[in-house]
């Protein structure tokens, strides 16, 4: 198994991406815990790979809340006494609007989300990781790193283009101590990501609508799976990439190259 013994946190992992990460990664002896808003879908992630022959721990906290994710770690610790990988996927699309009707709140819900919250769960996860050393990986998007035209999506664009300079600084930082880290930047895949987002007024925006399309040309415009995304971050986290830090990796089928 490619992750015997090891211990994985997983933010944003009661659906989606982060739930097929971890029942592959529980698959590969991973003991997962799940760090999700809702501690019922949670809970739901964790029976689920328990039912396979997994282990799990479920914990419902916001992050970013600096309080709660500094616990959430904690319980973590004191439960297996290690941590080795952590896939900071916990994200929302937020409002996507012309830029002078998005208010500050607005703008603010989706900044902490997705850039602060990605900051606390590595904050509070890097003490534990410098232990032994591991594996960082932060989900961001094709949006606002090689694909610019969901106009209107100023918020989460700049969120996203974030992550990955926030991962292209830690991954010098942490070299030393033996952490890697990694981005992907999905796009074109079936989450449920889309629940989270507002979309207002973007008729207003005068761009043609024929170049906002979502085209895949690998798969003849079909979605990709949160599985395939999964299989990804699998190699991102287990030592089949031990060469590999501070790197990005798109995974859309092609879409973010028209």
């Amino acid at each position: 198994m490619k992750l015997a013994e090891k211990v994985a946190v997983i933010t944003g992992g009661g659906s989606g991406i982060g739930r097929a990460a971890a029942i592959l990664m529980a698959k590969e002896g991973a003991k997962v815990a799940i760090i999700d808003l809702s501690l019922e879908t949670a809970q739901e992630t964790v029976c689920q790979l328990m039912n396979e022959g997994g282990r799990g721990l479920a914990i419902a906290a916001d992050v970013g809340d600096t309080q709660q994710m500094q616990q959430a770690f904690k319980t973590i610790f004191d439960e297996y006494q290690r941590i080795d990988i952590v896939f900071a996927n916990a994200g929302i699309n937020g409002v996507w609007s012309p830029v002078e009707e998005i208010s500050l709140n607005e703008w603010n819900q989706t900044i902490n989300t997705n850039i602060t919250g990605t900051f606390l769960t590595v904050k509070y996860a890097v003490p534990y990781l410098k232990k032994q050393g591991g594996s960082i990986v932060i989900t961001s998007s094709i949006n606002g790193t090689r694909s610019f035209r969901k106009v209107g999506a100023t918020a989460y664009a700049c969120s996203k283009a974030a992550q990955v300079a926030f991962a292209k600084m830690l991954a010098l930082e942490l070299a030393p101590c033996h952490i890697r880290v990694n981005v992907i930047c999905p796009g074109g895949v079936l989450t449920a990501i889309e629940e989270s987002t507002t979309k207002r007024h973007l008729d207003r925006i005068p761009v043609d609508r024929d170049y906002l399309q979502d085209m895949i040309p690998l798969t003849d415009n079909t979605a990709g799976s949160s599985e395939e995304i999964a299989q990804l971050v699998l190699f991102l986290v287990s030592g089949t990439s031990s060469f590999i830090t501070g790197t990005e990796v798109w995974i859309d089928g092609g879409g973010s190259l028209i």
